[in-house]
């Protein structure tokens, strides 16, 4: 008798245990259809966002979020472009088309959840006034998603990017968006962030082409394109002939080969009358580039007809100083832009033309990029902003400057 009892105990406790398991199945279930709903609900409010960021202005009154109308056209890539002259726009392939042959590693999938409410950390290169308006217009993207957005800057320190790397890994974001400091370092930082399985897109400075096969994309200024479209206003303006010299970059970034090399290779089938006397980096200090400058006009003298600058601002001061004072108004100048202070001299007739450089457009792009691939849009490998070259013609419509 005692030993149905205990029989009969245990047959009372199992049932009760399948039952609670039932019934936990059941809250399981209506969990995880909850779930489902919850997340089509979040993505739909995303997307409803989408108008709201397009319709957003920079502080140039321009809208902030433009992407090229006509996608770029990537030709074949030469089996060794380094082989080719440097005269050669295909001797470039390797840093004017970074990204668009990227063997892609190990990219996360889409949640398809939307972006509202995602963390993403936005590392850039250095403190600049060009990076505060780069800062701004990303936040302003940010803040439409309501996007938990942190920036960070290690001011021009690769050291300190990289340390800036690790912290930004160990909060474990739903997305880094980075600027590397340095080309030849990047493959390095996109393969940790990678392998930390965190997404990861690059943006504004191009970076060595292996860096590319870890991002999800690349975003920011067809800059190669760019100084492309300007060399050839500038040819015409000089009669596609004569001596000019370029006022270079800092040496390593694509900066360096694209707003030197994008238009010597250019003209060089365009206009190949135009011939380089020189082409050197002072640096950004306008006293250095008004040094280099004066030693310019004396060496060439007259046979010096025009100068491309890297900069707007500060080299382009320099270059007018020395030109002011070697009493030299023929020499024609162009530079990538646009500073206030490039505008500025474009609007007085010294500067001919610069490139329209939007410094929000490019952060906002990148947090637009990323908000798209939360919504489980289809990403391209290259995302370029607008290009467009500024004069004396239309400079009035990009003011007030955004830096």
């Amino acid at each position: 008798m005692k030993k149905l009892s205990t029989i009969v105990f245990y047959l009372i406790m199992a049932l009760a245990v399948t039952g609670l398991a039932f019934a936990g199945g059941e809250q399981e279930a209506e969990s995880g259809a909850a779930q489902e709903p919850a997340k089509e609900s979040s993505l739909e409010a995303s997307l409803a966002l989408d108008d709201e960021v397009l319709a957003l202005k920079a502080a140039d009154g321009q809208p902030l979020i433009v992407l090229q109308k006509e996608q770029r056209e990537v030709p074949p890539r030469p089996a060794d472009p380094e082989a080719l002259p440097e005269d050669d726009p295909l001797h470039w392939w390797d840093i004017e088309f970074a990204g668009w042959n990227a063997n892609k590693k190990n990219i996360p999938e889409s949640p398809k959840d939307g972006a509202i409410g995602k963390k993403i950390i936005f590392i850039v290169h250095g403190d600049h006034p060009w990076t505060t308006a780069c800062t701004l217009g990303a936040q302003k993207v940010a803040d439409v998603y309501d996007m938990e957005f942190k920036p960070m800057s290690p001011n021009w320190d690769l050291a300190v990017q990289n340390q800036m790397i690790d912290q930004a890994i160990n909060e474990r974001p739903d997305m880094i968006l980075l600027i590397p400091i340095d080309a030849k370092t990047a493959p390095q930082q996109a393969r940790k962030i990678n392998q930390a399985g965190i997404p990861l897109i690059l943006f504004n400075t191009l970076t060595d082409a292996a860096a590319m096969d870890y991002c999800i994309t690349w975003t920011g200024p067809d800059d190669f394109g760019q100084f492309r479209m300007l060399s050839r206003v500038w040819a015409d303006k000089l009669g596609k002939k004569g001596g000019v010299a370029y006022v270079q970059h800092n040496p390593g970034g694509s900066p360096y080969f694209a707003r030197c090399w994008g238009p010597i290779s250019e003209l060089s089938g365009y206009a190949p009358d135009i011939y380089t006397l020189d082409k050197q980096a002072p640096g950004f200090e306008a006293d250095k580039t008004m040094q280099l400058v004066s030693d310019w006009l004396t060496r060439f003298g007259d046979e010096l007809v025009g100068i491309c600058a890297a900069d707007d601002s500060a080299q382009a001061l320099g270059i007018f100083e020395a030109l002011k004072k070697a009493g030299r108004e023929d020499v024609l100048v162009i530079a990538a832009g646009n500073s206030k202070q490039g505008m500025d001299l474009v609007k007085e007739g010294k500067l001919y033309a610069i490139t329209y450089q939007t410094a929000e457009g490019d952060g906002a792009l990148a947090v637009k990029t990323a908000a798209d691939w939360f919504n489980g849009k289809e990403i391209e490998p290259v995302r370029y902003l607008p290009k467009h070259i500024i004069t004396k013609a239309d400079v009035e419509e990009f003011y007030p400057p955004q830096w």
